[in-house]
């Protein structure tokens, strides 16, 4: 075991080795500076006082490997200040176009509506009957007016048909919200984590170029082999990429947050806190507010409403409506002013829409089995999703009370055992980094722990880029010249 006195004794400390490690141990860094003190003034001299010393089969320990260029580059660029969650979801609002086009879902639905409840508009004609006949002004010549009465209701039917669509528009713009609240809080949880990740990887890092320096002192010393200087060359190395995969993620996870915000900024700091006091949510809870307060399902209900007011609309379509008609003018023959009156209607005999009855009530049966079918499929995806969340919230429970303590205290006992010379360096090393390790795994289970919590709190919806919902099925008999 090399003793720290040992440690001060070495001679030299190989250039490349000590350019590698950004943050050493107090004991390791004051040993450097006891080091150089001993040190021979140049390098060949101390080159030959350490061949002196090891004997004159002594080898070169293998090169460092050279820092990759992307670890040099700074992770944020902008210099914005660090943004929180809630100012994401403010801008979420305000710039995600599919909450535009879910608000313009609502005003199309309320144009059917408005259309469907109109009153016909009458029609004015110019009657002029066998005029020119032995170049007379003909029989009669007048202006006659006609107007279609529409009974039964059917106006009022049909708007508050729309008026209940329009409601289920607005059922789906609130889906949308959620779904696009949903992504972006999941996206920040997630690059927050990323934040911490390239945190931790950072000082897994320097314990890895600390491993390299301290197997090459040990190596100078004749107390490590020339397999263990590369197997900490390649230690350091998976550190580098490592921290590389996770500067990566963080930044594809911030654009991808970004998208969700209408956002088209350099990635910035974020300023949130992933810990939290965790508790459980209970599944029927959960379940019995998902299938009763969902926007899906609420949308859903509300479409059923919109298709028995259908049904109502299409029984009343037979009965005729009343067209009647008024005309002035004057009659030549006569040599008089007169009147003409005619009433017409439509005798319903061969077609008394009973295609489109049927139609309609199918759409009612449809519409019903709809509503089942999202309700089973809810909890199906809720059993899916709870079993995430209440794994994710074990671990991190387990993290924070056992796992995560007792990793402290093992590295902490470590080190006071190696400033009381009863272990060596590189024992202390490998216990930090497996503390590190499990801060790495710990902040993982939290974002898993906060995507699942805030995906059961936002009723399992996402898709924050994906067109909204509408109300209105493919094939539906609304798409006609005059909505009804």
């Amino acid at each position: 075991m090399l003793r720290k006195t040992q440690r001060i004794a070495i001679g030299i400390v190989l250039g490349a080795a000590a350019g590698v490690c950004s943050a050493q141990s107090p004991a390791t860094e004051s040993m450097r500076i006891e080091t150089n003190q001993l040190a021979p003034p140049n390098n060949a001299s101390a080159s030959n006082s350490l061949r002196g010393r090891v004997g004159q089969d002594f080898t070169e320990p293998p090169p460092v490997p050279p820092v990759p260029q992307s670890l040099t580059e700074a992770m944020f660029t902008s210099g914005e200040a660090p943004l929180t969650i809630e100012a994401v979801e403010s801008l979420a609002c305000s710039r995600n176009p599919t909450l535009t086009q879910a608000q313009a879902q609502i005003q199309g639905e309320l144009g059917k509506a408005i259309q469907a409840g109109l009153v016909p508009n009458p029609t004015l004609r110019y009657v002029g009957e066998q005029w020119g006949v032995e170049n007379t002004a003909g029989e009669w010549q007048g202006v006659e007016f006609s107007q279609r009465i529409v009974t039964a209701k059917k106006l009022q039917l049909s708007r508050a048909k729309f008026l209940q669509m329009t409601r289920a528009s607005q059922w789906h713009a609130l889906e949308q919200e959620y779904q696009v609240l949903n992504d972006v809080r999941i996206s920040f949880w997630m690059t927050l984590g990323q934040q911490q990740l390239v945190a931790i990887h950072n000082e897994i890092l320097k314990n890895a170029e600390d491993a390299v320096l301290t197997a090459r002192e040990l190596y100078n010393e004749g107390q490590a082999t020339r397999a263990q200087m590369h197997e900490a060359n390649v230690t350091l190395q998976k550190a580098r990429l490592d921290l590389l995969m996770i500067r990566n993620q963080h930044r594809a996870n911030w654009y991808e947050m970004a998208s969700l915000a209408g956002m088209r900024t350099q990635p910035t700091p974020l300023d949130g806190v992933l810990e939290g006091v965790p508790s459980l949510i209970d599944f029927d809870q959960a379940l019995d507010r998902l299938t009763t307060e969902s926007p899906q399902i609420l949308a859903a209900r509300a479409k059923l409403q919109a298709d028995e007011i259908k049904v109502k609309r299409e029984t009343v379509e037979p009965i005729p409506d009343l067209v009647v008609t008024y005309g002035y003018g004057r009659n030549f023959e006569a040599g008089q002013n007169t009147h003409n009156t005619g009433l017409s209607l439509e005798v319903p005999i061969y077609d008394w829409n009973q295609g489109t009855i049927r139609q309609a009530e199918a759409d009612v049966m449809r519409q019903r089995g709809e509503i089942d079918r999202i309700e089973f499929s809810l909890q199906r995806q809720l059993a899916q999703a709870y079993q995430h969340y209440l794994t994710a919230l074990q671990n991190v429970r387990s993290y924070q009370e056992v796992i995560l303590p007792e990793s402290r205290r093992a590295y902490e006992v470590l080190l006071d055992a190696y400033k009381e010379d009863r272990v060596d360096w590189p024992t202390v090393l490998q216990s930090q980094r497996h503390l590190y390790q499990e801060q790495s795994t710990y902040v993982q289970h939290l974002v898993a722990w906060r995507s699942q919590e805030t995906l059961i709190g936002g009723f399992l919806l996402q898709g924050g880029l994906t067109p909204p919902t509408g109300p209105t099925p493919p094939g539906h008999i609304s798409a006609t010249p005059k909505p009804r």
